[in-house]
């Protein structure tokens, strides 16, 4: 099976390096495409065997699946232009929130589906969200499942939930980093740590606590429950999260929410019926 990914800007290039670390492909059955040229031969220069096509169209017509991994409101122009390229008996798989599967069933005969990576998928870990339109092959649901298996957990979202889920787990890995940079700066500050060591610790108890929760032995309560001994050091500083707190993660997703709705807009003058 041929596959082509257009678009190696961040997430393209996570994609392709995923794929191809884990095997899940072979770097032969690999075409890309990106519209500066060099972000694309730069992939090619780490994997060789990779084909590198100058248009989106040539990606298209080689491949039986193809990703979409360009920004939401360019996925309209870009289907104008390959459109006739997607026979029915191939698969597009669009990596967006703000476009439905049912907007991009207007355009193509194809099967489509929408799958929402996540950063966390570069180290063959964490979520992918899964939509598949109402003319999608059951044979592509598998086929497409199987792939993503490889470099993350699929799973199937509904509509309704897509832009939260994609809060958790596309936006989610930016918005605890931001959090656990801010933890590391305060105790820099507080006690003169070294940086390095502040980060080190940092770092390797974020990993320590997901392995916690990968191999099932704590839940998030759980987890809090153990550690925050009653009279200790952790329950004063839980008592400083509790009254800090506030709506913060409410005005988060209020903000993300927000802009969702302004792209859901745009894209949807887009797509609207002449």
């Amino acid at each position: 099976m041929n596959i082509g990914i257009i678009g190696t800007g961040n997430m393209g290039r996570i994609l392709t390096e995923a794929f191809l670390d884990s095997r899940a492909i072979k770097a032969e059955s690999l075409m890309v495409a990106n519209r500066t040229m060099a972000k694309a031969l730069e992939l090619k220069k780490v994997y060789p065997g990779i084909q590198v096509a100058e248009k989106a169209e040539e990606v298209a017509r080689h491949s039986d699946m193809v990703f979409i991994c360009v920004k939401p409101l360019e996925i309209h122009s870009l289907l104008g232009k390959i459109t006739t390229l997607l026979t029915k008996e191939k698969c597009l798989v669009s990596i967006t929130s703000p476009i439905s599967t049912a907007q991009i069933e207007t355009l193509v005969e194809c099967s489509v589906i929408r799958a929402i990576p996540s950063i966390t998928n570069r180290a063959l870990a964490g979520a992918c969200l899964m939509t598949y339109g109402e003319k999608c092959d059951p044979e592509w649901k598998k086929r497409v499942f199987d792939l993503l298996s490889n470099i993350s957990s699929p799973i199937e979202i509904e509509q309704q939930f897509v832009r939260v889920a994609s809060d958790i787990v596309s936006c989610g890995p930016a918005f605890f980093s931001f959090l656990l940079q801010g933890f590391i700066e305060a105790a820099i500050k507080k006690t003169a740590i070294n940086p390095d060591t502040a980060t080190e610790l940092a770092s390797a108890m974020i990993i320590g606590m997901g392995e916690l929760l990968r191999k099932g032995h704590y839940t998030l309560p759980a987890l809090q429950e153990k550690v925050c001994v009653k009279g200790g050091i952790t329950g004063e500083g839980i008592k400083v999260l509790e009254s800090g707190l506030g709506d913060l993660f409410h005005d988060l997703l209020d903000a993300t929410h927000g802009k969702f709705k302004e792209d859901l807009e745009k894209a949807g003058e887009q797509y609207a019926p002449n």
